[in-house]
This record gives C-alpha cells, structure tokens and sequence, in this order.
C-alpha cells in the first residue's frame, strides 16, 4: 500500500476535489445566536485552497516544542496548519492574530466545516448541514 492509499490521504484527496469543485458554503444555522449572522469570507471557501493537511503531518507551532494537540486546523489563505483552541498552543488562532487571516478549515476526518475568527461562525457545506454536526462544543 502507498503513502496515498491510506484511508488519511484518500480523507485529504477527496476534500481537495471538493474544495476544486467550487463547493458552496454557507454559515451554520446557531440557534443560540441571533438571526441574520453572516461572513464576508465564504469566497475564501469557493476557491481552491491548499489541500487539507493530513492529520499526521502534526500542528506547525507544537512539533518543534515537542508538545502535542487535540485537532488540527488549515488556514485557508496560505495552508498553514495549526492546532485547535483545545489545544495546549492554540496555533490556529494565534496564526489568525499574527496574519489577520480569518478562515481556518477542520482537517479531522470526522468534522467537515470551517470557522471565521473574524465574524465568529462555523461554516459548513451548502446542503450538507446535520442538525446537530456543529455546535459550541467544537474545537476551533
């Protein structure tokens, strides 16, 4: 079996044809926020971005400390990769602080969204949205 043959990278193969196809995304409905929530970033999302990272490929900021992470998150913008909130170094958000870039993308196999930390929304799938599939308690 080759490298692109495990499960992780055919994961990455397939969200990079997505991502190719022009998906539409539209902000998560959130019940506990008020209606009319919008993001001025979504045409992040309907261009070819760098191809999700793979899971194992670790977050940038904690592999030379030597730390470890919960979740890894891909900025849309140049394809940094990051480790989410819940995670000791929150090299996510503290890349969008150094960079004002404000779209990161999930690269867990099991999570299919983004986040704007600018207009603070989860972003999802046109069309995709489970009730339930995105809530508060997500890593960012």
């Amino acid at each position: 079996m080759t490298e692109r043959d495990a499960p992780e990278a055919r994961e990455a193969d397939a969200r990079e044809a997505d991502a190719r196809q022009g998906d539409t995304w539209e902000v998560a409905p959130d019940a506990g926020r008020p209606d009319g929530r919008a993001c001025d970033h979504l045409e992040l999302l309907s261009t070819p971005w760098h191809s999700p990272a793979l899971p194992s490929a670790g977050c940038s900021g904690c592999l030379p400390l030597g730390w470890s992470w919960v979740r890894l998150r891909q900025c849309v913008t140049c394809g940094y990769l990051g480790c989410c909130d819940s995670s000791k170094g929150r090299h996510a958000h503290a890349h969008h602080e150094e960079t004002g870039h404000p779209v990161v993308v999930s690269t867990a196999p099991d999570e299919d969204w983004a986040w704007c930390y600018d207009d603070e929304v989860f972003l999802v799938r046109a069309g995709r949205h489970r009730p339930g599939s995105v809530t508060a308690r997500a890593r960012r």
